[in-house]
């Protein structure tokens, strides 16, 4: 009976969604327990080998526990709002959601060749109207809420208003803009509407403000800092700039230290633990203000607010330094200085903060020509811009103290300013002075002589008295920009009264989608909702209508952007417990049963971005009494890399440029030389000249050239030849064309791509390629395909050979060679139930061997599981089906547990076993077999018996003989006997549980 793995595998998984027999209930007697994967964005190139690492980590996790009699959530779903289908739209003019519907069928096609066990009935799409409803309703709650700093949590806007009607707002502790006007509970009372709604605005968890946004014009939209990669789009590389917009943002800000304090409570990797802690980034000090000088150019003084974590050091602030998009700029900025100020500013603007923060070997800036008077001294201070200053950090004003920060010693260096030294026998000749440990404190009046941290409470106490400045915690979590400029993301449920925003009452969502001409910004800059024409509010009718019916009466504008990618991804682990509810988010009894996720897989990259949002989504949802818990996942493990083995091969280069600078007139080339070069060597030899990788350090490279111009009829004397440089250009290939001994085929690879089609190719033999491992990409044309790897060697070798790679965490290459072992491994469990007649196994008892390997399978698989160490179990496997084979098992009672142990790794082969050996359910539910360590305790000893210090044989004797029992047992025995040949031994030597030697 044949091992027939694509019939086994196409019968399970058809079995598998027709029976659905991984869904899930939200009531059962059983204990829950719920697996998540970061759900996937369909994009058009499909799955390849390494994305489904975590899933299958997953998937094995999720059946071990169902094994265990839990009842398991292991839900999928897709993040299908994304960039790419709207670039590809604005390429095409296909509508995005078209193109993602072919996405998904893709996706899931492959997903289901794998063998998951999801619970498809559970399926979201962050683009279907049905789920964005409720990230929209998210989104009102947020509006609808402020946060109280007296109870640490998110209220009702309601409890705000009923405090500003009894007192006004001075006793009001709320995280809210920085600008609040006081006002008293007259003034509220007085107020029209519109400016109790602007007040209102500065307090809500979500508000409209005018801020420093990253903006990508190529692409037409905002994007977070986590979107940045080295100064350009994550997406596309293209440039990115700041400018100021009036944008949708968060409160995340009001959460940042239960953000913090919610780390020690979760079973995170410690790393990514870091970058949140860092990404939040909390330090003490304090707040100073600083006030301008006025001048005859400025007539007013303005303040200047900072934070330092080193206010002890303010008799060393020798010039101040503002982001060059500070407020402040423009107002102080002298005539005399205000071109070179908006020439840097402008400069500027073309950097991302990452840039900017990154580069700590650049040093700019430009004097305001205005000055600020320093809180003691009352002596002038020049005010700076420079761009290692950011807007969105602290207040983006620094007081600089050169010889205490390194950055401001060195600005300070470049632009000639003062110095002053404030630490008591320190040398500040060569860098600044940074070791708070051992600070002494000098020339600052009444702080001489004080240590660092009685410095720090001096200083607090006398800023406080005088009213300028007051000790503080800052964090550099900024609010959370929730804007952007795109068409296909979710539209906003707001629409526009006198240029405030309204809340479209939940009782009418989703607002979906309108229909555009065109996904561009519209020719005034507008994003791309603004090209609709059915894209206002009726409030009468309660629906969206024409914009030509806006009267601004009862029909009125709707917002024009759209939420960001990680708005959908920051509750989807919450809507997956009751996806089907169109009355509410989720129930009570679906949140109150599952909880949170028990198990969370993905990857480390999300760790700022999607984790850091729905931790601040659920703590919101907690404060609001929609969820239990206000950590959304107990554990997470990120999963490693499988990365590619790109082939290369050697392009060939001609240099020329250093040739064309020499001057015809010179006489040294003539102008038909140069033309014959560029019409005639050049089509034929640049880019066009492959070299095999065994040949590029033996044969010299223009060697070759003159050969192949030889071949061609062509003059290798040509004087402007002679004077180019050759080299090679390491080019990918696709992987697909090279065979396992790194061998190119060439014939294949003309038909690759246009440029290598014409080419020619130098090798002897065969042509070789050279190998690097990289991040498997389509990019790097070194992507192998799941699909194919099922067609070859089944779904259960893919998914056993990921694991086998290695440790989870841990990132490793892929060689689609190596997969033949776990190929072959499932090939010989197959036989040790079938031979080519049928069924081996049968009812005869285990033999003690037998159940040995048995028991020490079930406790190693699973300590591995319980571990997330799946590539040794993969190892234990191996070993336990080698043994039983060695000896010849064939019952029942030994194959029947394997097949279990197997069924998290293997799960269609284990349930054509646990089907043919005569079970009529899924082997799904099956109990997980329980170890039995009496099994592997020792009863009998092999014992070497040696003569003279020879060992002749092994005898296996009880465990509890006692040193006489072994000695008449050995001296019994026949080999013994034949050893001896009748002589008497000198002695016996016994020592039990070791060894046995006769002597003489």
């Amino acid at each position: 009976m044949q091992y027939n793995f694509n019939e086994i595998e196409a019968k399970w998984q058809k079995y598998w969604a027709k029976n659905q027999t991984f869904k899930a209930g939200n009531n059962s007697d059983k204990e829950k327990f719920y697996v998540l994967d970061m759900f996937p964005y369909p994009s058009g190139a499909g799955l390849h080998v390494g994305h489904p690492l975590g899933y299958i980590a997953s998937d094995i996790y999720a059946r071990y526990k169902r094994h265990k009699g839990f009842n398991v959530l292991h839900p999928m779903g897709y993040d299908s709002f994304g960039l790419p289908a709207e670039q590809y739209a604005i390429q095409t003019g296909q509508h995005p959601a078209i193109t993602t519907e072919t996405n998904i069928k893709r996706y899931r096609e492959q997903l289901d060749k794998i063998g998951f066990s999801f619970d498809w009935s559970r399926e979201v799409r962050t683009s279907n109207p049905k789920y964005y409803k409720w990230t929209q309703w998210v989104f009102i709650q947020l509006f609808n809420s402020w946060y109280n700093k007296d109870a640490d949590k998110a209220e009702d806007i309601e409890t705000l208003i009923a405090l500003f009607e009894k007192e006004g707002n001075a006793k009001v502790n709320a995280v809210c803009d920085d600008d609040i006007v006081e006002f008293s509970a007259a003034d509220w009372k007085g107020f029209s509407n519109s400016e109790q709604q602007g007040i209102l605005l500065q307090y809500r968890l979500t508000y409209l403000a005018e801020t420093e946004v990253n903006w990508c014009p190529a692409l037409g939209t905002v994007l977070a800092n986590d979107e940045i990669v080295n100064g350009v789009s994550e997406r596309g590389g293209h440039p990115v700039v700041r400018k100021k917009m009036t944008q949708w943002s968060m409160r995340i800000t009001a959460y940042a230290q239960r953000l913090l304090d919610g780390l020690d409570k979760i079973d995170w990797p410690q790393p990514l633990k870091d970058s949140q802690t860092n990404w939040i980034g909390r330090s003490e000090g304090a707040s100073v203000t600083f006030k301008t000088m006025v001048s005859d150019t400025v007539g007013k003084s303005y303040p200047i607010e900072v934070f330092t974590t080193r206010p002890d050091t303010i008799f060393g602030v020798s010039f101040m330094t503002l982001a060059p998009e500070h407020d402040l700029v423009p107002k102080i900025t002298t005539p005399e200085q205000k071109a070179e100020v908006d020439a840097y500013v402008e400069a500027t603007a073309k950097r991302s903060e990452r840039d900017r923060m990154a580069d700590v070997k650049t040093i700019s800036g430009a004097f305001t020509g205005a000055y600020a008077e320093h809180p003691f001294t009352k002596e002038p201070i020049p005010v700076w811009i420079g761009d290692y200053v950011l807007a969105g950090y602290g207040t983006g004003a620094v007081m600089s103290v050169p010889c205490g920060d390194q950055r401001d010693y060195d600005f300070a260096k470049h632009f000639n300013i003062p110095i002053p030294n404030i630490f008591e026998g320190v040398d500040i000749s060569e860098e600044a002075f940074s070791d708070k440990g051992s600070t002494i404190i000098a020339n600052s009046d009444f702080l001489n002589g004080l240590p660092y941290k009685k410095a720090v409470k001096r200083i607090i106490f006398e800023l406080e008295k005088m009213g300028q400045g007051e000790g503080k915690i800052n964090y550099r979590l900024r609010d959370a920009v929730f804007s952007r400029q795109r068409y296909w993301g979710e539209p906003f449920p707001v629409y526009y009264v006198d240029g405030l925003p309204q809340m479209i009452d939940a009782e009418y969502l989703p607002i979906t989608l309108p229909e555009v001409e065109k996904y561009l910004p519209t020719e005034t800059g507008e994003p791309p909702l603004g090209n609709a024409t059915v894209w206002a509010w009726d409030r009468l009718k309660a629906e969206v209508v024409k914009n030509e019916l806006i009267d601004n009466v009862n029909v009125f504008p709707l917002e024009l952007n759209t939420m960001p990618g990680w708005a959908g991804s920051s509750q989807y682990f919450n809507r997956y417990m009751d996806p089907g509810n169109d009355a509410a988010i989720f129930s009570q009894d679906a949140i109150n049963y599952w909880q949170d996720v028990d198990l969370y897989i993905g990857g480390s990259e999300h760790a700022t971005g999607h984790l850091l949002y729905s931790r601040f989504w659920q703590k919101f949802m907690f404060d609001k009494g929609y969820v239990p818990k206000d950590e959304f996942a107990k554990k997470l493990i990120n999963q490693g890399m499988i990365t590619g083995t790109s082939a290369f091969i050697n392009k060939v280069v001609i240099n020329w440029d250093h040739v064309m600078l020499d001057t015809v007139g010179s006489g040294k080339y003539s102008i038909e030389d140069q033309k014959y070069f560029l019409e005639k060597i050049i089509p034929i030899i640049n880019g066009k000249v492959f070299v095999s990788e065994d040949m590029r350090d033996e044969e010299d490279l223009s060697s070759i050239i003159y050969n192949i111009l030889e071949d061609e009829k062509l003059d290798i004397n040509n004087p402007f030849l002679k004077e180019c440089r050759f080299s090679y250009l390491k080019t990918h290939v696709d992987v697909t064309y090279v065979n396992n001994s790194d061998e190119l085929d060439v014939e294949k690879v003309q038909n690759f791509r246009s440029d290598f089609k014409d080419a020619k190719y130098v090798y002897n033999g065969e042509f070789k390629v050279s190998r690097e491992v990289e991040k498997m990409s389509k990019s790097k044309y070194n992507v192998v395909s799941p699909d194919e790897i099922c067609e070859e060697y089944g779904a259960d070798s893919l998914r056993l050979y990921e694991m086998f790679l290695g440790p989870l965490e841990q990132s490793k290459p892929w060689n689609t060679a190596g997969i033949s072992g776990t190929h072959g491994f499932l090939k010989k469990l197959w036989r040790l139930y079938f031979d080519e007649k049928g069924a081996k196994f049968n009812d005869v008892e285990p033999t003690k061997d037998n159940l040995k390997t048995l028991h020490k399978t079930i406790k190693k698989v699973e300590e591995d599981i319980e571990n997330f160490s799946f590539n040794t179990s993969v190892s234990t496997f191996m070993i336990c089906v080698n043994e039983l084979s060695s000896q010849k098992c064939t019952s029942k009672k030994i194959l029947e547990p394997l097949a279990i142990l197997v069924s998290p790794y293997a799960p269609h082969i284990a349930e054509e076993l646990w089907e043919q050996l005569g079970h009529s359910e899924s082997i799904a539910t099956a109990p997980f077999p329980i170890y039995d360590e009496s099994h592997l305790v020792e009863s009998s000893k092999q014992y070497p018996i040696s003569f003279n210090g020879k060992m002749r044989f092994m005898l296996e004797l009880p465990l509890d003989l006692d040193k006489e029992g072994i000695e008449a047992a050995v001296m019994a025995h026949e080999k013994t006997q034949k050893q001896l040949e009748g002589r008497t031994p000198k002695k016996v030597i016994v020592v039990p549980g070791k060894i046995v030697n006769i002597v003489g």
